[in-house]
């Protein structure tokens, strides 16, 4: 038996034949790892197997052939090297070392984690070397660990928030997509409950119910309503799912959510089509209905001025006539929404319409003071459209931003920013003001009929609701964006072709 260090490779050698326990051997007693689940061997220096259990004997030994008795013979060609090297650091070192290598058997390959330690010891006058050699299986291991990397670099990678938390709803694992969509750092998340970013929309017993789902296993799924870091609302499709044990305990929820904000956008704009061509049915009836009496109300006073030379009575019905004039005139805005425009559509340069438009805001009084900077792009093409009501669009956008301007009190730079600009498929008009702003819960109402922030008789509401209505008949849009105090941009895109 070798007792100094072997630098060379194991190689097979003829086994031991030297098995049964004796007074004299100092092997007695090794049957005792025949009852434990994992692989036992007993080597000498040079890595002869001298004993194995009766584990060990049923996946390794069955394997070896008549003339192989070292146990690099068990492992495959390619790890031999790096397990060799481990199995003499461990002799030479006197200290366990452990690797995972596979066994190369028969029919299959098993994956196994090693341990060698090394022993000396005398017996009978005699001393001996052996390194105890521990093989455990973790095939099935390693597929989980597959398993699990797999799972995590999908999670990793997905586009959809997912989180998992223990059983008490702490959060204790976010991916990437969770951080970016709720606007928190991972630091902020991980040991906080999911409640840090909600919005608050939702009753108690709507969770009440949730939990009471996935406390007892099942799965939850619904719509929600969160609130990102910043305050803006954040729409999902939320689904939760138990994490079971082996014993089919629940550890944990795992939850995924699919975004809607998107869909919630599309929904909020078919409602707003759906009212708009509602109120436009409702409109036309409305001057029809008010129209012919209006009508004969004019023709009264026109009859009644001509019949009294009275200043007093004079003064009174101008002001009748200025008022049925007013009425008339959101008789025609009402008319001209709600009915299809009989105007042929003509080749329009937008640019010029611009131009032309920013020339008759500017000699109004309320402009003298403002600062109108254009800046038009000769790429925009000429579209099909009509050129009277596109300007008249352009006209009230641009009042309205004078009078949002000269609401401001402070001695800000009072300007409007007109801008043309061609895009793969839409021709882009922006109109951007310094003005006062609009209220957040004001935007979505702004384009509705008889909406206005402005004083008592300054305003009729129709101008934006018309020129929503003539845009929208060239299968255009009209989007806002605005803060209060900071001054809004209304956006025109048309399509090129269409």
């Amino acid at each position: 038996m070798r007792s100094s260090l072997n630098p060379k490779k194991i190689s097979a050698s003829p086994k031991s034949t030297d098995t049964k326990p004796t007074n004299k051997n100092p092997l007695f007693g090794f049957e005792v790892f025949d009852s434990l689940p994992d692989m036992y061997f007993l080597l000498d220096v040079t890595g002869e197997i001298t004993r194995m259990n009766k584990k060990a004997e049923k996946i390794a030994g069955k394997n070896l052939e008549i003339n192989q008795t070292n146990f690099l013979d068990l492992i495959g060609p390619g790890n031999r090297e790096k397990v060799n090297k481990i199995f003499f650091t461990c002799i030479s070192s006197g200290k366990t070392t452990e690797i995972e290598t596979q066994f190369q058997l028969v029919k299959k390959e098993i994956e196994i984690r090693i341990s060698f330690s090394f022993y000396k010891f005398s017996f009978d006058n005699r001393k001996f070397e052996y390194v105890f050699a521990v093989a455990k299986d973790i095939t099935e291991e390693k597929a989980k660990e597959i398993e699990l990397q797999r799972f995590f670099n999908i999670v990793e990678s997905s586009l959809n928030p997912i989180l998992i938390t223990d059983l008490n709803g702490k959060m204790i694992y976010v991916n990437p997509a969770f951080i970016k969509a709720s606007g928190f750092s991972k630091y902020e998340l991980i040991g906080k409950n999911p409640r840090v970013f909600g919005s608050g929309k939702h009753p108690k017993k709507f969770w009440d119910k949730m939990w009471q789902t996935i406390s007892a296993g099942k799965v939850w799924f619904g719509e929600i309503e969160d609130r990102k870091k910043n305050g803006e609302p954040f729409y999902t499709q939320l689904l939760i799912s138990p994490i079971f044990d082996k014993e089919e305990k629940v550890t944990g929820y795992f939850g995924i959510h699919r975004d809607l904000s998107e869909k919630r956008t599309l929904e909020k704009q078919l409602i707003h089509t759906q009212k708009m061509e509602s109120i436009g049915t409702l409109a036309a009836g409305i001057a029809h209905e008010v129209g012919n009496p209006l009508a004969s109300i004019s023709a009264l006073v026109q009859v009644a001025r001509r019949s009294s030379n009275d200043p007093f009575i004079s003064e009174k019905l101008d002001l009748v006539k200025n008022q049925v004039t007013r009425i008339s005139k959101i008789i025609r805005d009402l008319v001209d929404f709600s009915r299809p425009s009989d105007f042929e559509l003509q080749r329009v340069n937008i640019n010029e319409c611009l131009k032309e438009a920013v020339e008759i805001t500017k000699v109004g009084t309320k402009s003298k003071n403002i600062v109108y900077t254009v800046k038009l792009s000769d790429a925009v093409p000429s579209l099909p459209l009509v050129a009277d009501q596109l300007e008249q669009v352009f006209v009230n956008i641009l009042l309205n931003a004078v009078d949002a301007i000269n609401e401001v009190k402070d001695q800000r730079e009072k300007s409007i920013t007109i801008e043309s600009e061609l895009t793969k498929d839409e021709a882009i008009i922006n109109f951007t003001d310094t003005g006062s702003g609009i209220q957040e819960e004001n935007l979505n109402k702004i384009f509705e009929p008889f909406f206005t922030t402005k004083s008592q008789g300054k305003g009729t509401g129709l101008g934006l609701w018309v020129s929503y209505g003539i845009i929208q008949s060239f299968q255009g849009n009209i989007e806002v964006q605005s803060k209060p105090g900071q001054g809004t941009t209304f956006t025109i895109k048309l399509p090129i072709d269409f």
